[in-house]
């Protein structure tokens, strides 16, 4: 369990809360906005209502008591670098910031944020992977040439065993599972079959990947 300081209630800090929440972790939630605050009070420890561009403010929380603070706040780039900065200046063990461009993320990198990340810009990423095939269900990126894809059995590789395709030799890409009516299986060898409605947990280079399952 951590304890995490959150900052910025609007759609994606309050999706945040729930899903820390819901991990059990320990929130402090913050936001200017009265109505923002209350609709989070039913699943964070705390949450209070201030100006987090405010140096008293943000001191008055105990900025380095906690394992993580995160600045979820969206469109003001302004609010979004100042809270950033003063966080880091006050001794903030680890912040993560939320960029909505790439100019925005350098500098809040600049400005004390550890590491960022862009909602926006991962969904828009992910949605056009995932609808833009029809092999896909799922991916998790890795970095920015690797990534954990969900992907439908070809109908061509039913019947036929792990071995017999040898997708490791021919497209460097290693099968780290196959998932079988809704139920993960992770022991798995070279005289493992493909069965129809089969989905495959694959690790690989993206250009790999969509070559050998002719992902657009």
């Amino acid at each position: 369990m951590k304890s995490v300081l959150l900052i910025g209630l609007g759609r994606f800090g309050r999706e945040v809360a729930l899903n820390l929440s819901e991990h059990r972790h320990e929130i402090m939630a913050v936001d200017e906005v009265e109505e923002r605050v209350n609709a989070v009070l039913p699943f964070v420890d705390n949450a209070l209502i201030g100006d987090t561009k405010n140096e008293e403010f943000l001191l008055s929380l105990g900025v380095d008591n906690y394992d993580l603070c995160i600045v979820a706040i969206g469109e003001d780039f302004q609010s979004s670098l100042e809270t950033t900065a003063l966080l880091k200046e006050l001794g903030a063990n680890y912040v993560v910031a939320r960029a909505s461009s790439d100019v925005h993320a350098k500098f809040l990198l600049k400005n004390g944020a550890d590491e960022v990340v862009f909602p926006e810009k991962q969904l828009g990423k992910w949605t056009a992977i995932r609808f833009g095939s029809k092999h896909v269900r799922d991916y998790i990126e890795m970095d920015d040439e690797n990534a954990i894809f969900e992907v439908f059995v070809p109908e061509k590789w039913v019947g036929k065993s792990i071995g017999n395709i040898d997708i490791r030799k021919k497209y460097n890409i290693n099968i780290l599972g196959i998932k079988k009516r809704q139920k993960l299986n992770v022991s798995i060898n070279a005289d493992t079959v493909f069965e129809k409605d089969d989905t495959l947990l694959v690790l690989g280079e993206y250009k790999n990947v969509e070559r050998c399952f002719h992902i657009d």
